[in-house]
């Protein structure tokens, strides 16, 4: 009898150790899982930390900052484009002109406009106002002028008014261009035989009806002799 009472005995002991042990383990599974939640995960500090509304803040700024319109050379140019390309909006700056300007003022070519400070903005204005020694004479854009024989360029309403200015002289002296400026026809010897043809609008005679033509023309001035 006493064996048998020892055996549910030792049964209790038994369970009662496997017991804490089992609410030993999920208690580490749910400790870690709260472990896996407080450890943020790689990179997101930079998507969900504090540094976040910052770089936002920084972006409208510089988007505030932006010029839209940069005046130089009494035009407007485009600030939202490059440097390079927003120079050729004045008349008489070609793309490879616009490069020079900008290396010589020391400006990145391939920045924005808008976002040039006032410095660079006022030495892009010098080194175009002083254009004609700050480019290469094979560069300028009126070499050996009719009245001053100087290396000039010229740009804007300058550039329009020296064009009209040699066209009217062209008239005067009724040179071959002139004379051609005159008539509105083509001035640099292109074919006028299907493009080009100003005044009034004439028929044309077909290849087949021609020779029909010419000879009824010719039976006209026989009946005239007789």
């Amino acid at each position: 009898m006493a064996d048998k009472s020892d055996k549910p005995e030792k049964a209790k002991k038994e369970q009662k150790q496997e017991a804490p042990t089992a609410e030993a383990a999920p208690a580490q599974k749910k400790g870690g899982k709260k472990e896996k939640a407080t450890k943020p995960a790689e990179g997101a500090e930079a998507q969900h930390g504090k540094k976040q509304p910052k770089i936002k803040k920084a972006e409208e700024k510089a988007k505030d900052e932006i010029k839209y319109i940069v005046r130089i050379a009494n035009t407007d140019l485009d600030g939202t484009s490059t440097v390079q390309y927003a120079l050729t909006g004045i008349k008489g700056i070609g793309l490879r002109v616009s490069k020079v300007i900008a290396r010589k003022a020391g400006v990145d070519p391939n920045a924005i406009m808008g976002y040039l400070s006032a410095e660079q903005v006022d030495r892009i204005k010098n080194v175009v106002d002083n254009i004609d020694t700050s480019l290469p004479a094979w560069m300028l854009n009126r070499r050996s002028d009719i009245y001053t024989g100087e290396n000039r360029h010229l740009l804007g309403t300058d550039l329009i008014l020296g064009v009209k200015e040699d066209i009217n002289l062209m008239k005067k002296i009724r040179c071959y261009k002139g004379i051609r400026h005159e008539r509105g026809q083509k001035v640099r010897g292109q074919r006028t035989r299907s493009t080009g043809r100003t005044g009034a609008t004439v028929g044309v005679i077909r290849k087949k009806e021609a020779p029909a033509a010419a000879a009824a023309g010719a039976g006209e001035k026989k009946e005239e002799k007789k």
